[in-house]
Formats: C-alpha cells, sequence, structure tokens
C-alpha cells in the first residue's frame, strides 16, 4: 500500500510541477546532464531508452547525440511530464525521438534491446529502485551501458530542509528514501548486484542559484517533488511552510539572493557481451 501511495504521489505531483519545472531547474540540473552524457558517450544510429525522462532534456540531448539514423524513447510516470516533453521533441523537429507514459517500475524485461539506457535523477522517487534498475539492465542490448544519476549525500544538499517542512504537515512522507541512493556506494552497488560489470561511479558537486527568496521558495515547492503537497496547503499554512524553509536555507543566504550547495552522484554499468 504504502508503495502504490508513493507511485500516486509522484504521478500527480510532477503533473503538478510539470509546468514549472524548466523554469525553475533547467539552468540547476544542466551538470547531472552533462556529467551523465559524458558517461554515456552516445554515438550516432544508436537506440536510446530515457527512463523517468521529465520533460525530456536529457532525451533530447540524446536525440542529438544519436542523430536522425538513431532513436530515443523517453518514458516518465506523469502525463503532463510527456506532454511538455512531446511539445519541446515537436518544436526542433526530432521525429526519431518520441515519449510515452510509463512508470520505471513497469517497464517490460522483454521487448526491443537498446544499446543505452539512461535515468536522470529519477531513481530517488521509485519505491523499489533497485528493481528498477535490473528492470532497465535487461532491455539492453549485449555491451550496451545503463547509466543513472541522482542526488548525493543529504548533508550535501542544503535544500533538503524542505522535506520535514512538508512532511511535518502531511499524513506521509513525501519522498521517504530521497537521499538513500546518493549515499556511500550505494548507486554503484545497486548496479553491480543487478548484474551490470565495469561498473564506475562518480560525485559532482553543484550550486543552485537564486536572485531571491521568492525564487528559491517557488523552485523547491511549486516545481519540485513536493509540489503536490504544497498546493493541498491553504494560504496560511504556505506562508509558514515559506517562512521555514528559508529559515533552513538561511546560511545560503548571499545578500537578497541564495547560493545553495548540491551534489550529483552518477553511475555507469556495461551489460556482458556473449
Amino acid at each position: 500500500m504504502q508503495a502504490r501511495l508513493q507511485r500516486r504521489v509522484q504521478r500527480y505531483g510532477w503533473d503538478r510541477a510539470a509546468p514549472y519545472y524548466d523554469d525553475f531547474w533547467s539552468e540547476a540540473l544542466a551538470p547531472a546532464t552533462a556529467g551523465l552524457l559524458r558517461l554515456a558517450a552516445l554515438r550516432p544510429a544508436e537506440r536510446v531508452l530515457d527512463v523517468a525522462c521529465g520533460t525530456g532534456a536529457l532525451s533530447l540531448a540524446a536525440a542529438r547525440a544519436v542523430g536522425a539514423r538513431g532513436s530515443v524513447l523517453g518514458t516518465d510516470i506523469s502525463e503532463k511530464m510527456i506532454d511538455e516533453a512531446l511539445g519541446a521533441a515537436a518544436a526542433l523537429g526530432y521525429s526519431h525521438c518520441r515519449f510515452e507514459r510509463c512508470d520505471a517500475e513497469e517497464i517490460a524485461a522483454a521487448g526491443p534491446a537498446f544499446d543505452a539506457v539512461l535515468c536522470g535523477l529519477g531513481l530517488m522517487y521509485v519505491p523499489d529502485a533497485e528493481r528498477a534498475i535490473r528492470l532497465m539492465a535487461a532491455r539492453l542490448a549485449p555491451g550496451g551501458r545503463l547509466l543513472a544519476s541522482v542526488w548525493g549525500r543529504r548533508e550535501r544538499c542544503g535544500w533538503a530542509g524542505v522535506f520535514p517542512v512538508i512532511d511535518a504537515r502531511v499524513e506521509s512522507d513525501v519522498c521517504p528514501l530521497f537521499f538513500r541512493l546518493g549515499s556511500g556506494n550505494a548507486l554503484q552497488g545497486a548496479f553491480e548486484s543487478s548484474g551490470l560489470h565495469d561498473v564506475v561511479a562518480e560525485r559532482i558537486a553543484c550550486q543552485l542559484s537564486y536572485p531571491s527568496g521568492d525564487r528559491a521558495c517557488d523552485a523547491a515547492l511549486l516545481g519540485g517533488p513536493v509540489a503536490l503537497a504544497y498546493a493541498r496547503f491553504d494560504a496560511a499554512a504556505k506562508d509558514a511552510v515559506r517562512a521555514e524553509y528559508l529559515r533552513s536555507i538561511e546560511t545560503f543566504r548571499r545578500g537578497d539572493g541564495y547560493e545553495i550547495p548540491g551534489e550529483f552522484v552518477i553511475a555507469r554499468g556495461k551489460k556482458i557481451r556473449v
């Protein structure tokens, strides 16, 4: 029941966040996208699956890398995110990049094989991330590679205070295991346990820059994983949440703005050639 609830929270929460996501997060998440693509080393004509694709930034970058002779399929649990991604692909004329709604834990183990499977900052929201990794690995062609990024250690992510602020006001934790795979060698270990070989992992530091407290709050509360819970609060509760969140990031205030540290972990593993 808890896993089912978490999936519903993620589906409808990201539906709520979709219109704000690119505005608040595309620049902040660019280091994770660039790092994942660097390790992926995509080549022309390759077939790519992008799981938990969101609004499609990683999918579209992959589509540019593989070119018109290649193909990219992006999947996400949120229908609104898929709508945003479809619009972005159409605007670019990327007919070789398509999108469909699918939960990361519902990816069929059988089906067309991919040269690369990507999952950019999606595993933190999956109730059984290890199962999702195994399913993604099963869709690799021999010699194919799986890449995933997650947020890193809680203590390295200065915005993490948003979760206890929200969780104090709702019946169930919004993202109870958010930082689990970013701790220690957890992501690398999950890759190795799935049967992948030549697994490597790296950490990337980042900085989330906001010109004002309102902008920092809107990014965390409107465009992120707590959007659904926040939307259901009344005006007084929203004001209280914003004030508490600003107190949690006070140490990162620089004049009127904020410079909030963050960290990503990226892992790559390969499917053995038979």
